[in-house]
């Protein structure tokens, strides 16, 4: 696979654990990943998609055990785990994408960081581009649980489906 191309992995999530479960395995694989750089993956989907699910299942991976809420009204919620800063964000009340240069967001695009990003279209171009994107969305008409996918643009974000895999 080319630096240019991009690899997606799919999926059907019944419930709620299921797509905690998602969250899990993503973040077990974050915890292999042996890269220094900075990560930046975007969570999009309806509201009630599941989002907010998968990034708690995902930090339980890494070893928080408590409680993740939305960062809805905080817009930033930060995680010290398995050597990583992880900053949980959620856009959604955003409304004007130069809050975010606001909040400062580039400066936490840190050696070894992570940025988890709800609702990333708020931020227009303020927002570097993902390294993967997670998009969540309710299943057809009549069916219970939700389409998930993975994008990976970067060779880090390749390696990181590819040990999903496994």
């Amino acid at each position: 696979m080319t630096a240019a191309t991009s690899a997606t992995r799919q999926g059907y999530l019944p419930d709620a654990v299921a797509t905690r479960a998602a969250g899990a395995a993503l973040g077990s694989a974050l915890a292999l990943l042996k890269i220094n750089d900075p990560i930046v993956i975007t969570l999009q989907g309806e509201l009630g998609a599941g989002k907010t699910t998968l990034v708690s299942g995902l930090l339980a991976a890494l070893g928080h055990t408590g409680a993740v809420r939305s960062p809805t009204y905080t817009l930033i919620e930060p995680y010290e785990l398995a050597g990583r800063c992880f900053y949980h964000l959620d856009l959604y009340r955003l409304t004007d994408p130069m809050q975010l240069e606001e909040l400062g967001v580039r400066d936490l695009l840190q050696p070894g960081s992570v940025l988890l990003v709800e609702w990333p279209e708020r931020a227009g171009q303020h927002l570097p581009k993902p390294d993967l994107a997670v998009h969540l969305s309710y299943a057809a008409d009549g069916v219970e649980g939700r389409q998930l996918q993975l994008i990976a643009a970067t060779e880090p974000s390749r390696q990181l489906l590819d040990s999903l895999g496994r």
